[in-house]
């Protein structure tokens, strides 16, 4: 199992839901939530200057085999061809657990 874990533009969130569900039939769900970051940023000195932009945190956990799909159609859907369009990330799930029914489950087996 993955975490697929996505930054983007708040204003291409609608769209990439829409790609997700239209291409991937068996998707998994996702949470989304408001964050704040920055990347590289040049210091402008002698200004107010606040370098945070806000984006959209989307995480996802999805079987392996839907991994590649899911990391192509972010980067694809969430792509507004411009500076700061977000970053993707792709992390191991060591263990999960249900916790309405207590069931424990390992998913990394070395």
């Amino acid at each position: 199992m993955k975490e697929i874990r996505a930054y983007i533009e708040s204003f291409m969130l609608p769209k990439l839901t829409q790609a997700l569900l239209d291409e991937i039939p068996d998707f998994p769900g996702m949470s989304v939530s408001d964050c704040e970051g920055f990347g590289e940023v040049k210091l402008i000195s002698g200004r107010d200057f606040t370098p945070y932009m806000p984006k959209k945190r989307i995480e996802i956990f999805a079987p392996d085999e839907l991994t590649e799909i899911i990391f192509d159609t972010l980067m694809t859907a969430a792509n507004t061809h411009q500076h700061g369009a977000g970053k993707v990330y792709v992390i191991d799930v060591i263990k999960s657990g249900k916790i309405s029914t207590g069931v424990r489950k390992d998913e990394y087996l070395p």
